[in-house]
């Protein structure tokens, strides 16, 4: 029986998904690699965060979108399963909105971290 539990996220750009976790701080290693689980299971990820008590984190895609894959029993992070992901997806977000606004030619003028957490940007491009 498998402890691993999958968790659907909306992160489809592994690009955005490896700089939001640079971004974090998290240490992770590119795959695809092994996640690591209860008894010597594994899943196969693309991307792969080790944990001190060599059960792992993975982002595994789906064939839509990359997964959380882990065994939840053993997580070992600063933040809970829900804080991590609302921070990575944030943080993706932010990613993915910055490398589509430089494809169109346009440039951060303004950003702004407010209280509750959100991020404002302000781009704009130059026409001749």
């Amino acid at each position: 029986m498998s402890h691993f539990s999958n968790i659907k996220t909306q992160i489809r750009n592994l690009v955005s998904l490896e700089a939001a976790l640079t971004d974090l701080g998290i240490e992770w290693k590119s795959g695809p690699r092994e996640v690591r689980g209860y008894q010597g299971q594994t899943r196969r990820a693309e991307v792969v965060i080790e944990q001190e008590n060599n059960y792992d984190i993975g982002f595994s895609w789906n064939g839509q979108e990359y997964e959380l894959v882990a065994d939840l029993q053993y997580w070992q992070q600063a933040w809970s399963v829900d804080g991590f992901l609302n921070r990575v997806t944030q943080r993706y977000a932010f990613q993915t909105v910055m490398r589509e606004t430089a494809k169109q030619g346009f440039q951060v003028a303004e950003e702004q971290k407010n209280q509750d957490g959100s991020i404002r940007l302000v781009v704009q491009r130059w026409s001749a």
